[in-house]
């Protein structure tokens, strides 16, 4: 299942006309790293997704959540 997480960085990848490997290589994490972000593992390490997302000039950060009735 893909996430908006992993969406992002597969498009981001794409735009740099880089593969997976080429990706794995730049952004010091393993080819397997790259392949599950992209398919949305549900558990991924954060300091490895922002070695990622620093390529691309973005970091994991607090997002506030909207509160709904169920909560």
């Amino acid at each position: 299942m893909q996430t908006t997480l992993s969406k992002y960085v597969k498009v981001m990848r794409k735009q740099h006309r880089l593969t997976q490997v080429e990706l794995s290589e730049k952004s010091g994490v393993g080819l397997r790293f790259v392949r599950e972000l992209e398919q949305g593992k549900p558990t991924l390490r954060l300091d490895k997704v922002n070695q990622i997302l620093n390529l691309f000039g973005a970091e994991v950060g607090v997002v506030p959540m909207t509160k709904t009735d169920d909560r």
